[in-house]
């Protein structure tokens, strides 16, 4: 098993009262003014992604994109955010930084996770 990553998450869906399988997930950089893709994955059977890129990047402006048009698509149900877009600032290469949503067709919410 690989290692835990420096940023994971995990996608409960809420309308359903439990975790969102296989909904794709991207963890992208922000450089100067373009966005370069550090690790793309799908959640698990639990909802989570715990090996989404390395385990150590760098400071900077990072943003998750939950592609929740998919998930909800494959379930047949109508989705009023096709994605999910998280920009979050990661300022201490030795923290851990996780990322949780909570999903529902047609809302989201997100917190600083442990």
């Amino acid at each position: 098993m690989s290692d835990v990553s420096q940023v994971t998450t995990h996608v409960l869906d809420a309308a359903e009262g439990m975790p969102a399988r296989e909904v794709p997930v991207s963890l992208t950089v922000q450089r100067d003014s373009a966005w370069i893709t550090v690790a793309d994955a799908v959640t698990d059977d639990d909802g989570r992604v715990t090996t989404l890129g390395p385990a150590r990047l760098e400071p900077g402006t990072y943003r998750i994109v939950f592609d929740t048009g998919r998930y909800f698509a494959a379930k047949g149900r109508p989705a009023f955010y096709p994605d999910i877009t998280i920009t979050f600032a990661l300022t201490d290469s030795e923290q851990h930084y996780h990322v949780p949503v909570l999903l529902s067709p047609f809302a989201y919410s997100t917190y600083r996770g442990s």
